[in-house]
């Protein structure tokens, strides 16, 4: 799928930002992504920005809270500069890395930072990942008390064969106690699972599917395992120790996730997500799907502004570094024409149930609709009503289709 981005510039020293993020930002939305990027151990197949205590050197967790707080206190200066205007946080979302590894305070700590500094909407959002074997039945009451609303769980297989390749440590006998404990807490529980691991068969991926339906969640995140280059994972496949995974038993298993979920209540709203309910949706990644404005804070951490998109340097010596210098710790930006808006557009909602509009799509292209109409990839209904949404056979197509009609 071709990128809808352009050629990357050098975010200024100081962090400004164009006078332009400020057009129309009364009806887009704000959210917080704080990136946490510890873990214990780095899973095989992980190419996200984490590192373990032997990893990094100069950067500690105990010191970290601290670097993201001046973040955030930086964020609102640089957004008031811009002529933004004041506007609650509608999600915030603590990720990484394995966020409750830094334990409640420090994460009480910098969401407190931002309520004081940016304010935070009394029915926002406000989530933490964690693994299974991270975050005890006290840490999540606390973390309920404290303001936190959700807990997304990476659970990612229940069979301990699938979890040994990915290189996962928990237990998948002890999830349901977690599942059980942040209910209790009050709060709202998704869980994370990957499917076509080397080597894992259907009927493997059919067991995790029953698994998670008994652990009686309400949002599921399922995604297709991308060997990503570099990781230990590719390693692995590359000197033959591993077979690489195979599409069309991709698509079986998506389909399997698919008819599982359907049964047991959940309802797909985004290619890779279901829930029990619109209410149950995750309003942070809503936030990306629909091109809102969010701030991200940590090392590597991405934010977007009306059209604007930047990324934080990557390790956390150098993030530390830049704030105790009073620099912005941006290192790259991205400012998106009108033509790149629109392409992300087509990009990112076709992904969703809502789907996108005929009119974000190029009149150049009513072939293309006609024959994935014909083909049976797309909702005739709602393309009689002006919208592009795809059926489950267009879903497993859903990036292709996005670069034919992009």
């Amino acid at each position: 799928m071709p990128s809808p981005l352009p050629i990357a510039e050098v975010a200024p020293e100081h962090g400004r930002l164009p006078e332009s993020v400020a057009v129309g930002a009364e009806a887009r939305p704000l959210g917080l992504y704080l990136h946490v990027p510890f873990c214990e151990v780095r899973c095989g197949y992980c190419d996200f920005n984490t590192y373990t205590a032997e990893e990094v050197r100069g950067v500690s967790r105990d010191s970290y809270p601290s670097q993201a707080m001046a973040e955030i206190e930086l964020a609102a200066e640089i957004m008031r500069e811009a002529g933004l205007p004041k506007r609650e946080l509608h999600t915030v979302f603590f990720g990484g890395g394995t966020p409750t590894m830094l334990g409640p305070q420090p994460l009480l700590a910098m969401l407190e930072r931002a309520r004081d500094t940016l304010g935070i909407a009394p029915e926002a959002e406000i989530t933490v990942e964690a693994n299974p074997d991270s975050v005890s039945a006290d840490d999540l009451h606390r973390l309920a008390e404290g303001g936190f609303t959700r807990v997304s769980f990476g659970v990612q297989s229940a069979d301990p064969a699938v979890l040994a390749v990915l290189e996962r440590t928990h237990d998948p006998e002890l999830v349901p106690a977690g599942v059980a404990a942040a209910k209790d807490a009050g709060l709202r529980v998704s869980v994370d699972v990957i499917y076509g691991a080397p080597g894992e068969t259907l009927g493997q991926w059919e067991k995790t599917l029953d698994y998670v339906v008994d652990l009686e969640v309400e949002h599921v995140s399922a995604y297709a395992l991308i060997v990503e280059p570099g990781t230990a994972l590719a390693r692995r496949i590359a000197r033959g120790e591993l077979v690489a995974p195979d599409d069309d038993v991709h698509a079986d298993m998506f389909l399997a996730a698919d008819r599982r979920l359907a049964e047991a209540g959940f309802r797909w709203y985004e290619t890779s997500n279901w829930s029990k309910g619109q209410a149950t949706e995750s309003a942070h990644n809503w936030m990306y799907w629909n091109s809102s404005d969010w701030w991200g804070v940590g090392p590597g951490a991405h934010s977007h502004m009306g059209g604007v998109r930047w990324w934080n340097v990557k390790h956390p010596a150098a993030y530390a570094e830049r704030l105790a210098q009073g620099r912005s710790p941006a290192f790259h930006r991205e400012v998106l024409s009108a033509s790149e808006i629109a392409l992300e557009r087509i990009l990112l909602g076709l992904r969703t149930r809502e789907g996108i509009s005929v009119d974000d799509v190029a009149v150049q292209k009513a072939h293309v609709l006609e024959d994935s109409l014909q083909r049976g990839l797309l909702d005739s209904n709602s393309l009689a009503a002006g919208r592009i949404t795809l059926t489950q056979s267009g879903r497993l197509l859903a990036d292709h289709l996005a670069a034919q009609l992009s």
